[in-house]
């Protein structure tokens, strides 16, 4: 059984389709999958059993890229075309069956539709698979058993970035003695393209305290050390994804984004957002998505750190 799964180029959409690509796979011991997605997306697929070949899409003009795709695929027999991007291209395959995924901006957590695309009664979970050598890579990293509050500060877009300095009085509070992780180090994770953003929460905590690594993890390595982490606690971001994929106890911080759709998945997850609503920060007189700050100031270090403490007495 050959499989064609064409999914996201945006990091967290990828760690989302897994869910749906880790029934299949299950469910298909037998098949050989090929995965299609953005060259930044692609390396969360390298260890995902019974992946045979991924095909990083480079974006061209004129959406050239498909008409790329479509030549790596055209001369293959698929018995099934996954298509979580709604494009052309499934339906110029010689394949026995489709599932084509559209956005159709409906309520529903982004999971919950792609359940409902296979005709599953369940939603299946994220998964990611790491190898030995990333895991190793990542023990090395981390300070024996120390318990790990680690921190996602950064996110694709500014409007999405809860303040540095916040993010440091909370990790300072949650670690305190009287914190739900006293003593515990902080690891500050992120891009390389996202150091100046992740420096306000790296300057305000103690040197000693913290293991910088923005920058410093491919995806794989990052769900690793995650898997290790007491807790998680980040803005709407791949990031995020990844945390909840691999484990973590997750906590997501959210503001002009819906949480309805993008709440990190699984049962030791929790979302705390801005005081202000969705369509109060987003769309209103002046807004602009490409010039915009944080839109995140109504959300209060103390509003996160009850959210955080919640969370922690729901998994304890």
């Amino acid at each position: 059984m050959k499989v064609l799964f064409i999914t996201s180029t945006r990091i967290g959409d990828a760690v989302l389709s897994t869910a749906l690509l880790s029934h299949l796979s299950t469910n298909h011991p037998e098949a050989e999958f090929t995965v299609a997605c953005g060259p930044v997306a692609a390396p969360l697929f390298s260890e995902t059993p019974h992946v045979v070949k991924i095909i990083a899409l480079e974006k061209r003009r004129a959406s050239l890229h498909w008409f790329d795709l479509w030549l790596a695929c055209c001369t293959s027999y698929w018995d099934l075309v996954v298509d979580l991007r709604a494009s052309a291209l499934s339906y110029f395959l010689m394949t026995r069956r489709r599932m084509v995924w559209r956005n159709n901006n409906s309520a529903e957590h982004r999971l919950v539709s792609l359940a409902g695309l296979a005709g599953l009664g369940e939603t299946p979970a994220p998964q990611l698979w790491t190898s030995a050598a990333q895991r190793d890579a990542a023990e090395k990293l981390l300070p024996g058993d120390k318990t790990i509050l680690a921190l996602g500060p950064t996110a694709n877009w500014p409007g999405k970035q809860w303040p540095g300095e916040r993010f440091a009085e909370l990790a300072l509070r949650l670690t305190a003695e009287d914190g739900i992780l006293p003593g515990a180090w902080i690891v500050i994770l992120g891009a390389a393209s996202e150091r100046r953003e992740a420096a306000t929460a790296i300057e305000a905590l103690p040197i000693e305290r913290v293991i910088d690594l923005v920058g410093r993890l491919d995806l794989l390595t990052a769900s690793a050390l995650l898997a290790r982490a007491g807790l998680y606690i980040g803005n709407d971001s791949g990031l995020m994804h990844i945390a909840a994929a691999s484990g973590a106890p997750t906590l997501g911080l959210f503001g002009p984004s819906k949480e309805a759709h993008y709440a990190p998945w699984g049962p030791h997850t929790a979302v705390v957002r801005t005081a202000l609503g969705y369509d109060d920060l987003v769309g209103g007189p002046g807004y602009d998505h490409r010039t915009t700050g944080s839109l995140m100031e109504s959300l209060s270090v103390d509003m996160a750190e009850d959210g955080a403490r919640k969370l922690w007495a729901k998994i304890a």
